[in-house]
């Protein structure tokens, strides 16, 4: 069956990241662009018997310079991250929530795991202490759609308002998801992104359990290394990427800056294996088709891939094949880089974190590097933008998440010329 296209255009007002290299988008872009490693060793916990010692954990945040005080103790950590994102780029945005149009402005906001930390503490709780122990914010505290809830009742937006839950992908599903709603004409704006906090001790011990990070501890800042022949897994990152989405006329008309225009969004599952992508890379290469098909472009339009890019062997192999598939002979020509290797993986995070550096790549020109890449593994050929930034005309840019279950996500972002 033929698809109907009529969508409304939908623009990026404002943005915002919280990652281990800054607690606002200027700082993390201006050190990304510098090639530095937001990775280090664990300070949250005791690490004595882990296989894992580092993550990119965010460093020097306080949650009261955005949250009131008495507020700050009834939410998990990633629900800071999502508040504080959201608050700041609300107020680049410049949108004003009013009575008048609350109810056309919504809040999609995921995260991969969720209150993790808060499970462990209060489960130690209870086990020393029973149950009166028990905060009666616990609940409320962990649960994923209280980070949209929370940035809902604290910016009074009374539209659309949940969360998107897949892995790695929740990020760049909830921005598409999110993207989606204006487009059909559900609302006219929305706060969408993914938020993460889950450096603790279970954790890692789950991921070291299946043999997925790095244990490269005595070289914290080169341990995260996509596409290098030498990776040996992924390094735990937290955070949180934000986007403010609006109807194109509709910010337009109220004289709004547009940072760039989300063009397309592509989804697709492997229906293959609970953590492995599948070999033959039909998913990745279907998520990114159809993200690329829902723009009304061919793949020779994209300047730049926003590459997943996790630091593990199968995942940076498969797409890698997945884009020599999809672009066959121009993938040589295609910039793509990974700035997981800078901030390490912030699971539910990573795609709006990828989102807002993908949108300061194509509003700049700047391509920041994938750091680490000192040893190209022979499967992996491509231009990956080794360890030093590039300056670059790129108008389209696409950004790719795939996550554990099969899961797979890509966004369009084209760069505003008007």
């Amino acid at each position: 069956m033929e698809k109907i296209n009529c969508k409304r255009r939908v623009a990026v007002t404002g943005y915002s990241m919280i990652t281990a290299l800054g607690n606002d988008a200027g700082t993390s872009w201006e050190r990304l662009v510098k090639g530095e490693s937001g990775i280090g060793l664990i300070t949250r916990f005791d690490t004595e018997g882990y296989a894992t010692k580092i993550a990119g954990e965010v460093k020097g945040f306080d949650p009261e310079e955005f949250i009131e005080k008495k507020e700050v103790k009834k939410m998990d950590q990633f629900i800071h991250y999502a508040v504080a994102s959201s608050k700041m780029a609300l107020d680049m945005s410049g949108l004003q929530i009013t009575d008048a149009n609350a109810h056309r402005v919504g809040v999609w906001i995921g995260a991969g795991i969720g209150g993790l930390m808060t499970i462990e503490k209060y489960h130690t709780m209870l086990i020393e202490g029973g149950p009166k122990k028990i905060s009666p914010f616990f609940i409320p505290m962990l649960l994923i759609n209280l980070a949209p809830g929370q940035v809902s009742i604290m910016t009074g937006a009374k539209g659309p308002n949940a969360s998107t839950v897949s892995a790695c992908s929740t990020g760049t599903n909830s921005i598409g998801d999110a993207y989606k709603i204006i487009a059909r004409g559900d609302a006219d704006a929305m706060i969408a992104g993914g938020a993460e906090a889950t450096v603790s001790p279970l954790c890692i011990s789950g991921f070291n359990a299946m043999k997925a990070l790095s244990t490269r501890n005595d070289e914290p800042a080169k341990a995260s290394r996509p596409f290098d022949k030498n990776r040996d897994g992924f390094v735990v990152g937290e955070g949180a990427g934000i986007l403010i989405l609006e109807e194109m006329d509709a910010a337009l008309k109220r004289g709004a800056k547009i940072y760039a225009e989300i063009v397309g969004y592509g989804v697709s599952s492997d229906a293959y294996h609970l953590s492995t992508p599948d070999p033959e890379a039909t998913g990745a290469y279907y998520s990114m088709k159809n993200a690329i098909e829902d723009g009304g472009l061919t793949p020779d339009d994209i300047d730049y891939v926003n590459a997943h890019g996790t630091s593990t062997y199968y995942n940076d192999l498969n797409e890698t094949k997945a884009i020599k598939q999809l672009f066959k002979e121009k993938a040589y020509k295609l910039k793509i880089s990974s700035i997981k290797s800078m901030l390490g993986h912030a699971l539910g995070a990573a795609g709006g974190i990828e989102a807002v550096a993908t949108i300061l790549t194509v509003n700049t020109g700047i391509i920041p590097p994938t750091i680490n890449l000192e040893e190209p593994d022979p499967e992996c050929d491509l231009d990956y933008v080794p360890n030093a930034a590039q300056k670059g005309g790129i108008k389209y840019a696409i950004s790719n998440s795939f996550g554990f279950g099969g899961t797979n996500a890509t966004l369009v972002f084209k760069k505003w010329e008007g």
